[in-house]
């Protein structure tokens, strides 16, 4: 990358918790940035942050944003993309959208590069970001799809306070700080008391009693796979930690599939860091996943209760895989791909 021109490239909800990994991710993958514009609502503006070594200045986000930009990396929630993507587009950007306002949408790619990185090259303008624990679900289980099919997936999710933003992570230390002392836990940010609790409950409920985040990983993980047919079933859980989401997932398959096969064959797949060792207590966690944008998968095995069924637990960064990194990996396709 380092042969090719540097990009104009805009990070809008720069001093977010994702935005702020945006900008880490394309400084650590030496991404080729001739310039950054750092892009934000009206109580950021005048604020700094860093980006390879130097301070730059949060500017006002205005539909004017974006011209003489390449690539636009939106974290700033669903109604400032519904606004601000299609001026971006307009402008003659590639919009790289984290929200879930574009990811359904017919014609507009929704992208994990392990896994279905062609579907770029069908954008018009705009490349959805999946919801972080589709992501990290997929780029597991897409080789295993493509050695036996899977038929149908159950998935129960352990996810980090992170996912609800700064101050659910906020409320997680406090709560935690202030029950250790005695006091009584405050409930602000989530339903619930988070410390020392796991609420079942993550975004709202829709009329089928499934939350809209476990339906996001039942209709995002059929359009990624491209395979309508696969039954997928979710159940979302916000659990007391920082960083990193857990997944413990049973796939059923269309051939059969032992757990060595699939050992090996998660062993050569891109993204993916296999942790799988429970006699020696080797087996993903949380605070290893932290700070990394692998994919770590373990207890793999096959399940006792299904012939062709198989077992395994998914952890991942929720803010790098599940979020940055996953978006500026799109941004490297495109460079390298020369579509941008």
């Amino acid at each position: 990358m380092s042969e090719i021109k540097g990009l104009t490239v805009a990070v809008v909800g720069a001093t977010g918790a994702v935005g702020q990994e945006m900008l880490k991710v394309l400084g650590q993958r030496d991404f080729p940035v001739a310039e950054i514009r750092l892009l934000a609502s009206e109580r950021s503006v005048g604020k700094t942050l860093p980006f390879r070594g130097r301070e730059k200045s949060v500017r006002l986000l205005e539909e004017t944003s974006f011209e003489g930009v390449q690539i636009a990396l939106f974290s700033a929630g669903g109604s400032v993309s519904r606004q601000f993507v299609p001026a971006a587009v307009k402008a003659g950007a590639i919009a790289v959208d984290n929200t879930s306002a574009f990811r359904m949408e017919p014609g507009i790619p929704l992208v994990v590069p392990e896994v279905n990185p062609d579907a770029i090259r069908g954008h018009k303008g705009i490349i959805a970001n999946p919801n972080c624990s589709t992501i990290q679900m997929v780029v597991a289980l897409k080789p295993l799809h493509d050695r036996a099919r899977i038929r149908r997936i159950v998935v129960s999710t352990y996810q980090a306070t992170s996912g609800a933003g700064q101050k659910a992570m906020d409320e997680l230390f406090k709560q935690t700080k202030d029950l250790l002392s005695g006091e009584d836990a405050e409930v602000k940010a989530l339903q619930h008391r988070i410390a020392f609790n796991c609420i079942p409950h993550i975004d709202v409920f829709q009329e089928n009693g499934y939350t809209r985040e476990e339906m996001k990983m039942v209709e995002e993980t059929r359009k990624i796979l491209g395979d309508d047919s696969i039954a997928v079933t979710a159940t979302a859980v916000r659990v007391p930690v920082f960083y990193g989401h857990a997944e413990a997932v049973t796939i059923e398959t269309e051939e059969k599939l032992t757990a060595d096969e699939a050992r090996r064959i998660l062993q050569d797949a891109p993204g993916v860091r296999v942790k799988d060792d429970p006699s020696a207590n080797v087996y993903p966690m949380q605070m290893d996943a932290a700070g990394q944008d692998d994919t770590l998968v373990g207890r793999i095995r096959e399940d006792i209760s299904h012939p062709k069924g198989l077992n395994l637990w998914i952890v991942a960064d929720n803010i790098r895989k599940g979020a940055a990194t996953n978006a500026v990996q799109i941004a490297e396709y495109l460079v390298r791909e020369n579509i941008c």
